[in-house]
């Protein structure tokens, strides 16, 4: 078994896609947006290139992380910046085998030597929390609307690095996916079943 981890190129953005694509499919709504993301994010300045990796297998790309820059503005509107990663997909047939645990510890290593304060992501705090991740309200971080929940955390790179930093996470334009435009770039991919609907998330 031979696995490389490298940074991604041009070549690899379409099967990328269809990476994430299996990843999150029917995981938090029916079908997933999170392949139109990863499409879109390349393309915004807020993206981060240094830090989008992929993880081969014996030659097949198995796992992708996409990082951005991100901002938490405090109460005179002052901006902190930050990073945030995701999608971080890994291909079904491979979870749970560490290919993304791979990618978070290779890539938290280079954010802190690229001298970044945190990074703040949206996840499971049951997976997360192993690479130290922490609820964003021990920071006094809230969402952009002010929000706090479980799976908001923060994982500060060196001590003391967010001392002083509170306020709100704001995230780049380019999360927000419109409807539309998700239904028109899922055609261009082969036609995949909806086992959930939208009732089940009512």
């Amino acid at each position: 078994m031979n696995i490389n981890i490298r940074l991604e190129n041009e070549k690899d953005f379409e099967k990328v896609e269809n990476l994430t694509r299996e990843a999150f499919w029917d995981i938090y709504q029916p079908g997933c947006d999170e392949h139109l993301l990863a499409h879109k994010l390349r393309k915004v300045p807020a993206f981060i290139p240094e830090l989008d990796f992929i993880v081969e297998l014996d030659g097949q790309i198995v796992g992708n992380i996409l990082y951005s820059k991100a901002i938490i503005v405090d109460e005179s509107d002052k901006e902190h910046e930050v990073v945030t990663f995701g999608p971080l997909s890994v291909l079904p047939s491979q979870q749970k085998t560490g290919i993304g645990s791979k990618l978070i510890n290779h890539t938290i290593e280079l954010v802190k030597k690229m001298g970044y304060k945190a990074i703040v992501i949206f996840g499971n705090p049951a997976y997360y929390h192993r690479f130290g991740f922490v609820n964003a309200e021990e920071f006094h971080i809230n969402t952009a609307d002010g929000g706090n929940f479980d799976a908001f955390m923060v994982l500060e790179l060196y001590e003391g690095a967010l001392q002083g930093i509170s306020g709100k996470f704001r995230e780049d334009a380019v999360f927000h996916i419109e409807k539309a435009e998700l239904e028109e770039f899922e055609r261009k991919f082969p036609y995949k079943e909806k086992h959930i609907t939208d009732t089940q998330f009512r």
